[in-house]
């Protein structure tokens, strides 16, 4: 089959699974527009802002497409071939990834915006409460070290991603530049948008192409902004500890909605490249179903390593943490949950074909080079060759956005779960969280753990997906003790469970086999077993719970089913 026909099919599926089984999971929930969402219930200003559901999408899709769904789809085909990755992305995303989403956003915001973990407890219990508050929390460390890690690295233009690659100036530097300028809009946009409320599509049509121009500048300023990795480590932390004490209108939802654009541009060229560009699959379909390796099985790594491509936890953690707060009417949530989702899925699909127009095996160069280069390769179907310097470029930059988008937000979600978790309120509690929050990730990385997305990557996969099981787990307790079908999150949760479960077992088999301490098998084989204890802890609970009354002192929902 060739890539456009690959490509048309992967699209009728995801249209179809929006309009049939999307429209299915929303009946479900018996979404109200007469209900207030807390957004508008407890609109503050800071916190808690209802957004138009455009908007809101773009800053949603914005946080929850890191690079999860770029990396894992390539290093994935790269050890499995492409025919697996790409049957687990579209049935994943349809029938598992987005039913999480859509079903975290819309049990938070008949919860008061309260984090999943909160409605983990009024369902399950304390004791299932605090466990899954520090797996979050952990989880939550691990994606602020990879991407703090990667970041750095890319903005000083020496990481293993890009390596290899063909710039015509310093890239990390043009990377860090066009970043500072890109985050200097954001604010920009949003005191514009507090202070005079323009129409959003002036905005859109002044800020979207002054975007653009950050880029370019960042092309001519790329010795401006050149220091170590220590350094860009320090200031990356410093920036996502303001970021997150700031208020929603001024950073995160303009930020979101720009880096949206980026995401939609960067669709935008893959489809033109796919579709116009004439190039072949020069991949094979399929590899093998074993490696020499146990991590080089097909059952359970594609799933776990493919990752945010299919199902992540990490978004459910944004839909209760920073979108809940946002949702201005309840129909919203399917546009923004799943939806979202769908789009996520689609990136991670481009992001295959990236890989899959590649000769031979592209083990040389990272996920973020092999991205780029395709990028670039696509971009110049609509610029021309000539200018396939500054194609390549922009796909490296956009590989960095993703990235770079998703710090501020995973730091201000650790903030509200220690703050939830030891009740720190005011300023003081708030800036005591975030500063552990970062403080960790900081202390980690200056003492030389450098590498973390590429060292710790199954386990961050595995990891984000027991989060998502989990965070289903809860979900379908809820449900059945309101009397309402469950069955659409109890499946996709046994088998995210299942294959999460699998994997890290096999990680703390492997730990315990070649024991060497402070090595990389043995770190992710301890973090494997506690993230086994935590998940048996909230599965005894929910068993005990299943058919039990709601914990004694329990909230109850803000909404209710029609």
């Amino acid at each position: 089959m060739s890539l456009p026909l690959l490509t048309l099919a992967v699209i009728a599926c995801l249209i179809a699974g929006y309009g049939l089984y999307g429209r299915f999971i929303a009946s479900q929930y018996s979404l109200n527009d007469g209900s207030a969402t807390p957004a508008v219930a407890m609109n503050d200003g800071a916190d808690f802002v209802p957004a138009r559901p455009f908007y809101l999408l773009g800053q949603h899709f914005s946080a929850i497409a890191a690079a999860g769904p770029i990396a894992g789809p390539i290093i994935a085909c790269q050890a499995f071939g492409w025919l697996p990755c790409l049957l687990w992305i579209v049935l994943g995303v349809v029938f598992i990834g987005a039913v999480h989403d859509f079903s975290s956003l819309i049990a938070s915001v008949r919860h008061k915006a309260m984090s999943i973990a909160e409605i983990v407890r009024r369902n399950l219990g304390e004791r299932s409460w605090s466990a899954m508050m520090l797996f979050i929390w952990i989880a939550l460390l691990y994606v602020i070290i990879a991407f703090t890690d990667i970041t750095a690295a890319t903005f000083t233009g020496i990481t293993e991603e890009f390596e290899g690659g063909s710039f015509s100036f310093n890239p990390g530097g043009a990377v860090a530049a066009a970043s500072v300028l890109y985050l200097g809009l954001a604010l920009a946009m949003g005191t514009m948008q507090k202070k005079w409320d323009p129409p959003l599509w002036l905005m859109t049509a002044v800020f979207v192409p002054a975007t653009l121009a950050a880029v370019w500048l960042g092309t001519k300023f790329s010795t401006l902004l050149i220091f170590s990795h220590g350094a860009w480590t320090m200031g990356i932390l410093a920036y996502c500890f303001a970021a997150s004490l700031l208020p929603l209108w001024l950073l995160l939802q303009p930020r979101g909605y720009l880096g949206g654009f980026v995401l939609y541009m960067a669709l935008a060229v893959g489809l033109a490249g796919i579709f116009f560009g004439g190039f072949e699959i020069r991949q094979p379909a399929f590899k093998s179903w074993n490696g020499p390796d146990p991590a080089d099985a097909l059952f359970p790594f594609l799933f776990v390593t493919i990752a945010c491509g299919a199902c992540s936890g990490f978004h459910g953690l944004v839909c209760s943490g920073t979108t809940s707060k946002q949702v201005a009417r309840e129909s919203d949530c399917r546009m923004v949950g799943y939806g979202g989702m769908l789009l996520e899925g689609f990136v991670a699909v481009i992001a295959l074909a990236t890989v899959m127009i590649v000769a031979g095996a592209p083990r040389s160069g990272g996920p973020g080079k092999i991205y780029g280069d395709g990028m670039g390769r696509f971009l110049t179907v609509l610029i021309g060759e000539e200018h396939l310097l500054f194609a390549v470029t922009f796909g490296a930059m956009a590989f960095s956005t993703f990235i770079f988008d998703t710090l501020d937000v995973a730091t201000r979600l650790g903030r509200y779960i220690l703050q939830e978790l030891f009740g720190w309120t005011g300023r003081a509690g708030a800036a005591a969280a975030t500063g552990l929050t970062v403080g960790v990730p900081l202390a980690l990385l200056l003492a030389g753990r450098t590498g973390s997305y590429r060292l710790f990557w199954t386990l961050f996969g595995a990891s984000n997906q027991l989060l998502a099981a989990l965070t289903l787990l809860g979900i379908t307790v809820w449900l059945k003790r309101a009397g309402k079908r469950y069955w659409f999150t109890l499946a996709p949760m046994v088998f995210v469970m299942g294959i999460t479960l699998w994997s890290l077992w096999i990680q703390v088999r492997a730990a315990a086999a070649h024991f060497i301490p402070l090595g990389v098998t043995s770190i992710n084989g301890a973090a494997a077993a506690v993230r086994m204890i935590l998940a048996a802890t909230r599965i005894a609970d929910a068993v005990r719970s299943w058919s039990g009354p709601a914990p004694d002192g329990a909230p109850e929902p803000a909404g209710t089913f029609s």
